[in-house]
């Protein structure tokens, strides 16, 4: 059962003692896994609140707040902007629920990003060169998933099966993309520390400067290209080209020449992963949804192929009508025709799934008579994604909920048996619209 914005206050107040909510409003996150809030106190400072829907997602909150204690002062100190910081957490019915100290700046949609300035696409760029440049050693040390080159391919073509038992990928997609992953010279690159579930939704931007990156639930040493997986969403190519260009300038190692390619592919092979999670969690309405997402990627990918293959037959017609080439003296060379040569990675369209927007819910008054009705539906009708727009309201006396614990900031909630298993691929929001062959040309 989801839980509305003011219930998730009143968790918060268990989370953190003396904290005194007076309005909320609804946040943007991963709406099968949590259910999310931001809070206005009664002295004007804000925080957000990550409840879990499921033991998995409640496993992720449970690793990010071991993630966050691993980035010490001097680290933190280096990065060019902002971590969370857990101010409390409260345990109920074995699922942890975590509020964070409030960080500036607001999101944005790919859309709105694309239409940037290059102060905003050198920021993004440095923000991933950063993450990419963190010592391993923070990985390695908290005992998180580390693959190698040729490791994160097989997981990849171990997912692509699973993917295929479930009999609902179509079959071009199915080739396609088990073509690309038997391509070795693509999978050539140097592992790196990867954020892990980067998307437009972790990112925090307040005018031209990226000032803090979130959901630190999947931290792992692997492919630089799965950070990049979110931006292939872009119809702007100006704007992915500036990105890499000033990530590419920042980073202390060699960006390989196929990251984008291996991001577009990662960006649609997320919607198979979308497709396996929810046949296994027995949600039909995202099974649907998935299906729906994976048949309109197969047809843009037929027609892309229909109209290259064209394109290449037509070019070699035009040659071969052309007769012979001399060059300077040597024997004529004639031009090849009647194969042209069809990438068997063309150019792509990905439906992105829609982000939720925001909207802004008092706090009740203690004295009204009548009972507040929370909105009905989860997806809220406004957009602002700051509580910048929030009324303050005197606050609801609550009641603390049962099984309850806190922690400071620098406290720790008990030991939970983790999974380091948790793909940031699940999430289709990364796939977008480019190409693989075109984003090899960037």
């Amino acid at each position: 059962m989801r839980r509305t914005p003011l219930e998730l206050a009143a968790i918060a107040t268990a989370a953190v003692p003396g904290l005194a909510p007076t309005a909320t409003a609804s946040a943007p996150d991963d709406a099968a896994d949590f259910d999310s809030a931001l809070l206005l106190d009664s002295e004007g400072k804000r925080w957000r609140v990550r409840s879990p829907r499921h033991a998995e997602a409640s496993t992720r909150l449970e690793t990010e707040f071991m993630v966050l204690r691993t980035f010490s002062p001097a680290i933190r100190a280096e990065l060019p902007f902002l971590l969370p910081s857990v101010a409390g957490t409260v345990r109920q019915g074995g699922l942890s629920t975590f509020v964070y100290t409030h960080l500036a700046g607001s999101t944005r949609s790919i859309e709105e990003l694309s239409g940037c300035t290059d102060a905003l696409a050198k920021e993004i760029g440095i923000a991933l060169a950063a993450v990419h440049d963190l010592p391993q050693s923070l990985v390695n040390n908290a005992d998180l998933p580390s693959y190698t080159a040729n490791e994160f391919r097989q997981r990849k073509l171990n997912e692509l099966d699973q993917a295929a038992t479930t009999g609902k990928i179509p079959t071009l997609l199915l080739r396609r993309w088990e073509h690309a992953l038997e391509d070795v010279a693509l999978w050539r690159f140097n592992p790196c520390v990867v954020h892990g579930d980067l998307h437009e939704d972790n990112l925090l931007v307040d005018g031209d400067r990226v000032t803090a990156l979130t959901g630190w639930t999947d931290l792992r040493i692997g492919d630089p290209a799965d950070d990049f997986a979110w931006l292939v969403a872009s119809n702007e190519q100006s704007f992915v080209g500036a990105v890499l260009r000033h990530y590419t300038e920042a980073r202390r190692d060699k960006a390989d020449s196929h990251l984008l390619r291996r991001a577009a592919l990662l960006a649609e092979f997320a919607l198979a992963q979308y497709l396996v999670k929810a046949i296994a969690a027995g949600h039909a309405e995202m099974t649907a949804e998935a299906e729906a997402m994976l048949k309109s990627l197969a047809e843009d990918i037929g027609e892309q192929d229909a109209a290259d293959a064209e394109a290449a037959a037509s070019e070699a017609a035009a040659a071969a009508a052309a007769g012979p080439v001399t060059d300077g003296g040597a024997a004529d060379k004639p031009a090849a025709a009647g194969h042209p040569v069809v990438s068997s990675t063309p150019a792509v369209t990905v439906s992105a799934v829609p982000t939720p927007a925001v909207s802004v819910i008092p706090i009740p008054d203690a004295g009204a008579d009548a009972a507040v009705t929370p909105p009905a539906g989860d997806a809220p009708s406004a957009s602002d994604t700051s509580t910048a727009a929030i009324r303050i309201v005197p606050p609801a006396p609550t009641d603390a909920p049962e099984d309850s614990s806190s922690a400071g900031a620098d406290g720790q909630p008990g030991n939970p048996d983790r999974s380091v298993e948790s793909p940031a691929e699940d999430d289709p929001s990364a796939a977008g619209r480019t190409g693989l062959q075109d984003a090899d040309k960037r």
